[in-house]
């Protein structure tokens, strides 16, 4: 699993005027299967993305730099992998098992 920080780089005005693109960008991503939340960090300075395991580093990278935010450079990433071997009964389907 993964979770995707996104600082901004530009100010909230420029951001907004990307928003559309960008969530559409997200919609696509959750209809995949690849995203299972995100939203806004509060301070406003950014956001957060929590993206399923079972897909490469790389190819969230890939996917980073298809964010129309990221195309517009209005964000930065960073992301971090981690292993859910615990969760809330409602992200049963998303547990994963420790490597060995």
């Amino acid at each position: 699993m993964y979770v995707m920080e996104l600082t901004y780089t530009a100010p909230v005005e420029a951001v907004e005027e990307e928003m559309p693109a960008h969530i559409a960008w997200l919609d696509g991503y959750y209809a995949a299967g690849i995203f299972l939340a995100s939203g806004r960090k509060f301070p406003r300075d950014g956001g957060v993305i929590l993206a399923a395991g079972g897909v490469s580093l790389a190819a969230i990278k890939k996917i980073a730099s298809e964010d129309p935010f990221t195309v517009a450079g209005v964000c930065t990433y960073r992301i971090t992998e981690f292993i859910a071997t615990r969760t809330s009964s409602d992200l049963a389907t998303v547990r994963e098992s420790p490597v060995a």
